[in-house]
């Protein structure tokens, strides 16, 4: 196989195989430059319950949010607000419906709520996601992924310049191309 061909068949199949991320990547992108967000968010009500596991005192927060996130089969990435001591809030990440779990150390009572679905905030949800910090499984791969996008969009830059570089029929208006996208670039990144 020559090196044009390999360069060839690997954009192809590079682009087939990471289309979803593009596609996710290009809709989200348009949805946070238009705030697309469907307004504040909007919590729904799923349970209420009592909570009757203690805490010692001086439980670190992320400790006190696995164990109750564990008890309600709800493990998976979160952050947290506040002490186990008195109000506390974790919050559970999930791109479809992420949750709202209150603590009440008072009362040793949960609230669980679910972020009311909206297609921007979704979209700005995927968008936004974050890499390695969650030791689970799923996020990782989609950070490995990730970071597979922006490699093969640096290929994809390079393979195209060198497949316009081997057909001599484009190489004048592709050169007036290529300077017309730096100078447009280059004038948007003064002027802002």
């Amino acid at each position: 196989m020559t090196f044009s061909k390999l360069v060839r068949r690997t954009h192809m199949y590079l682009a087939l195989f990471l289309s979803p991320w593009i596609l996710g990547y290009a809709v989200s992108t348009l949805a946070m430059s238009h705030r697309w967000t469907g307004g504040p968010p909007s919590y729904v009500l799923e349970r209420e319950q009592q909570y009757d596991r203690p805490f010692p005192p001086g439980t670190p927060p992320q400790d006190a949010a696995r164990q109750i996130l564990g008890d309600l089969d709800l493990a998976g990435a979160f952050g947290t607000q506040g002490s186990p001591d008195g109000r506390f809030t974790i919050n559970r990440q999930d791109l479809v419906s992420p949750r709202r779990i209150v603590y009440t150390a008072a009362d040793r009572k949960l609230v669980v709520e679910r972020l009311e679905f909206r297609a921007g905030a979704f979209l700005n949800r995927l968008h936004r996601r974050r890499g390695y910090q969650p030791p689970f499984t799923a996020d990782r791969v989609m950070a490995v992924i990730v970071d597979v996008v922006i490699v093969a969009m640096v290929f994809w830059g390079l393979s195209g310049l060198w497949m316009w570089w081997e057909m001599r029929a484009t190489r004048r208006w592709g050169t007036v191309s290529m300077l017309a996208g730096a100078a447009v670039f280059v004038f948007l990144v003064a002027m802002l």
